[in-house]
């Protein structure tokens, strides 16, 4: 059993030490890479200001005019009406100098409508450059900007740059003539920048994210099977991990009070410099080396262990309730009275749960206001316990909870802001046997989080054990110096890994040794007596 252990060691090694080593490199990228794709107050600071008038459409006249292109897009049948899909959310914005509804509806589609006539609207290349030069504009020194020159690239469906945002695409690529390679990714469908990045952002991001998660499958067809390879990459790293803790501390024998246990003096088992160091790198950092590799392998969610991360569509569409489909004709914005709000307002935003409506401003810094003339400034209690029991059915709720602060479930993680995760936040128990919390945002009303009892486990199996992100270890720089620390010795333990693994394979592949005919004796190479020294050791 003892030779079977050293055996499995040696050799998932050899096969993981480069993966292990381009998984390391590529984690310290991701730690201090800045996200490619804009944060929301960075899509709020860069937008135009907004001066509604009064012959806009509603966002529920829009809609209705709308209805044949929208069917069209859609490539279905129109069913003589908006049916159970209606609006959840309903954004009114000035965009390349056109009044614009960005609409969500229950099954989760996004379309910009026109405001002056309810079309629907393609931002075309044209319309992008614009788009980008405004963004540019707000960025740069007006002195720098005149210089600045756009070109469009092309338009592309599903860039490797961008996860998650299927419901905005094809999206347009324009070029910055700034000096820096500038790039702007922008949706065809609503207008929004969806990725702002410099050359160096995106080798940043080619060598973090896009190696950590093997994203080269996707270029060679193996793009559905990418998680899978993850997955079992990750077991196979734990596999490395323990048998190499084992073996460490089988062959270690510390002494106390500096008491040499080894010939020559030594306090290790190995008299080879890479052994020497692979030694130590595993001893100490493999620990870590082994959690980072059970994290990434649950991260996959083998054999459905976790309940999935977000609410089902089905769930929010009960969620969000409504039998109403003529609200919206309601969500109309009125010209603002001159003096009574002087803040940068560049967004107006309507959200409904079940029949009441909440409308607010959002500025360029980022603030939400409740409008002047507004529907309310947030939604009642009522609503918000109507919207929790159609999603929770019959199970009764346990607690309600406003919390003004994070907790371990609720918080605010690497690169994201408060826009993302706003406070206050209202903590809803229910009291059901997988023990589930909703996190409402009670402002606007949006189901911010859902998590039961096993999704809590898997925070802390996962991103607890992969990012360290709880407590008083998730303080810069302290979580800086702990995150270097190991991550530095996880390096060290995959170069000495790939080097010992290399030497491995060639001792293994190469020529068998051969008797001298004329001494008559057995010719040992260098590489050999390297491995007896080191087996000796």
């Amino acid at each position: 059993m003892k030779r079977l252990l050293f055996e499995v060691h040696r050799w998932v090694g050899i096969a993981l030490a480069l993966f292990m080593l381009l998984w390391f490199f590529s984690g310290l990228v991701i730690m201090y890479a800045d996200p490619t794709s804009p944060s929301r107050a960075q899509q709020l600071a860069s937008a135009d200001l907004l001066q509604p008038e009064s012959n806009w459409l509603s966002a529920g006249e829009a809609w209705e005019r709308s209805a044949t292109q929208r069917k069209e897009l859609a490539g279905k049948k129109i069913d003589g009406g908006q049916g159970t899909n209606q609006i959840v959310e309903a954004r009114l914005l000035s965009q390349a100098g056109e009044p614009l509804w960005l609409i969500e509806d229950s099954k989760g589609q996004r379309f910009a409508l026109s405001a002056a006539d309810g079309s629907l609207h393609q931002t075309s290349a044209e319309q992008a450059l614009k788009i980008a030069a405004n963004w540019v504009s707000k960025h740069v020194a007006d002195s720098d900007n005149a210089a600045v020159n756009f070109n469009f690239i092309e338009t592309i469906e599903k860039p490797a740059i961008l996860r998650n945002q299927e419901a905005l695409r094809p999206f347009h690529r324009i070029a910055v003539g700034d000096g820096a390679g500038s790039e702007l990714l922008i949706s065809a469908r609503t207008g929004e920048v969806v990725s702002a990045s410099t050359r160096i952002e995106r080798g940043l991001y080619w060598t973090g994210n896009w190696v950590h998660l093997f994203r080269p499958l996707d270029l060679i067809g193996l793009g559905e099977s990418r998680a899978d390879v993850l997955t079992w990459t990750g077991f196979a790293t734990v596999v490395a991990s323990l048998t190499g803790l084992i073996v460490g501390w089988l062959r270690w024998r510390p002494g106390l009070f500096g008491k040499k246990t080894y010939s020559e003096g030594r306090v290790h088992p190995y008299r080879n410099f890479w052994f020497k160091w692979h030694f130590w790198g595993g001893l100490i950092g493999g620990v870590l080396a082994l959690t980072w590799g059970l994290s990434g392998f649950l991260s996959g969610n083998p054999w459905q262990l976790f309940s999935p991360a977000n609410p089902s569509k089905a769930e929010l569409v009960r969620y969000f309730g409504g039998d109403d489909p003529a609200l919206a004709k309601s969500w109309r914005a009125e010209p603002r009275v001159s003096g009574v709000n002087e803040a940068e307002i560049v967004e107006l935003l309507w959200r409904r749960l079940g029949n009441e409506t909440v409308q607010l401003e959002l500025t360029r810094d980022g603030r939400r206001l409740p409008r002047a003339n507004n529907i309310a400034s947030g939604f009642s209690d009522a609503s918000l316990l109507a919207a929790v029991h159609r999603i929770a059915g019959d199970i009764p709720v346990s607690t309600q909870t406003l919390l003004h602060k994070y907790d371990s479930y609720y918080y605010l993680r690497l690169h994201r802001d408060v826009a993302d995760r706003p406070l206050p936040v209202l903590l809803v128990e229910l009291d059901d046997a997988a023990g589930t919390h909703l996190y409402i945002d009670p402002q606007d009303g949006r189901l911010l989080a859902k998590q039961d009892s096993s999704r809590r486990v898997f925070r802390w199996l996962y991103s607890a054990l992969h990012h360290w992100d709880f407590g008083w270890l998730y303080q810069r720089p302290l979580w800086d110096a702990w995150m270097l620390t190991w991550v530095l010795l996880g390096l060290t333990l995959s170069v000495t890994a790939a080097v010992i693994g290399w030497k491995r394979l060639s001792l293994t592949f190469r020529r068998k040794p051969h008797r001298d005919h004329q001494e008559g004796r057995l010719q040992v190479g260098e590489q050999d007596k390297l491995a007896i020294e080191n087996q000796a050791g």
